[in-house]
Parts: C-alpha cells; structure tokens; sequence
C-alpha cells in the first residue's frame, strides 16, 4: 500500500511536468531545480518509510528520531518547493484540471488556503504538532497503535511541508522575507528545545522503548541520541533554511532598493 502509494506520487509528478514541459517548453512553470528537489524530496520519504527503518525505529528510539527528522526537514521542505500542486494539475486531463481551475478560482477555499498558509498559521500547526505528538503518554500511545503512528507520521509531514509552503509561496517583499526568517528561526529554536530537554532528562520518556533493550545502549542513551538528533543536525538544518531566506531577503531589498524610479523633482522642496 505505501510502496504503491510512494510509486503513484512519483508517477503523477513526473507525468505531470513532461507535459507542462511539452506545451510551455523546458523550464517553464516548474524550474529543473524544482523537478530535482521533489525527486530528492521523494527519495528521503521513501527513505523515512522504508521497512528497514520502520522495523528499527520499534527497537530504537533514535531511529524513530531518524524517520520523524527525515519527514519534517529533509522531505517536506523539499516537496513543499517543488510546485507539486501545478505538476497535480498538469498530471491529470485537461478538462479536470480546467473544470478544477474555475471551481476554485471563485470559491471562499481560496481564501480558507489563503489564510491556512500564512506565515503565523502553519507556524503555529507545526509547532503544536511536533510538541502534542512528542507528549509521552500520546507518542506511547502511537507506538502501540499502527494507525496512530500513521497519523503521526502524516501528521509531521503535513504540518511540516504546510509550513514550508506558507514560507516559499507566500507574498514576499521586504516584510514578508523578513517574517518568513523569523519564524523559521523560532522554529528552530522551538525544536531545538525540545531535542535538548529529550537530550537531558534524567528519565526515559517513552515505556515501550524501557522494555526493548538495545544493544549497547541503555533506554536513556537511546533517548540522549535521538535528542540530539533533533537538537543539533535537525536545527542546523532549519537554521541553513533561515539563512537562506535571509539572504533572499537581502537580495530582494538590494534589487528594490536599486531599481526604485526616482520621484519627480519637487521645486517646492528647494530650499
């Protein structure tokens, strides 16, 4: 069922980008780098879900770690950049897609997705997403319970790649760049804290992980490892995010700054 679903993920972007390509020409509509950053997107989700890891993360907390990271920081920034929704509709036939097109265009869930994506609104879902399900009698909860730990995994994913889309498709401009660097960085932090706290606590959280002895490591180093995980290279990486926006955020101030028209000359205001 995931592989057939993972395949058919795969199998309607790619259809639909060869036929946005073929009409509009190369590179038009979705960027080549999009294209290759759902196609890694794609790879860290099969990656995260693959059965090896899937049957570690039973044993190990850290790998559990491992799957949740790989789903909220490597794959759902990368899909959430990647014009899904566009290849969506160039995937599926013509009449569909207009018949989809007018329904919306016109419809209150333009202005539902309008305010579900702003910035302080997927910030927001995520945060409360990450920390709920990380509560240890909720988390225990959906180790025990497969469809539970489903939701929870699409849950992460969801909320990440929500609040990755809000940040790229959002409107930018001075304001809009720096918001989107602010809450990224909070979101970083915000993680980062509760990595830390996993990291230090005296106890292990989780009960099923006490009864499933790893080798090598206690119950709590396993918990210490995957504090870290989500701690440092996780927070590194939604800071590298942060940086990058601040950067664009820069360049788009320079470019407006530069090509501003000069207002007209004002004779009044000689002195």
């Amino acid at each position: 069922m995931l592989a057939s679903s993972l395949t058919l993920l795969l199998g309607l972007y790619a259809v639909g980008v060869v036929r946005l390509w073929r009409n509009a020409g190369y590179g038009r509509g979705i960027r080549p780098a999009e294209a290759i950053a759902f196609a890694a997107g794609w790879i860290a989700l099969a990656v995260a879900l693959s059965p090896p890891l899937d049957e570690w993360s039973e044993t190990w907390l850290v790998a559990h770690m491992l799957q949740h990271e790989l789903l909220m920081v490597v794959a759902a920034p990368l899909v959430a950049m990647s014009a899904p929704l566009i290849a969506l509709l160039w995937a599926v036939p013509s009449p569909i897609s207009r018949r989809v097109l007018k329904s919306v265009r016109h419809s209150p869930l333009i202005m539902c997705w309008t305010a579900l994506t702003a910035p302080a609104t997927v910030f927001v879902v995520h945060a409360v997403a990450l920390w709920v399900w990380h509560l240890p009698s909720l988390y225990t909860y959906a180790l025990q319970h497969e469809a539970v730990h489903a939701a929870q995994h699409l849950c992460f994913f969801g909320s990440a790649a929500l609040f990755w889309w809000g940040i790229a498709h959002g409107r930018y401009g001075r304001v809009a760049y720096g918001a989107a660097v602010v809450y990224v960085f909070a979101t970083a932090v915000h993680s980062s804290v509760l990595g830390a706290l996993l990291t230090f606590s005296p106890r292990v959280w989780y009960v099923p992980y006490l009864a499933r002895r790893n080798g090598g490591l206690t119950p709590l180093e396993d918990q210490q490892l995957a504090g870290l995980l989500m701690w440092v290279p996780a927070g590194l990486i939604v800071a590298a995010g942060g940086l990058a926006l601040f950067a664009a955020w820069l360049r788009e101030s320079d470019r407006r700054t530069r090509f501003k028209p000069a207002l007209p000359w004002d004779p009044t205001q000689v002195r």
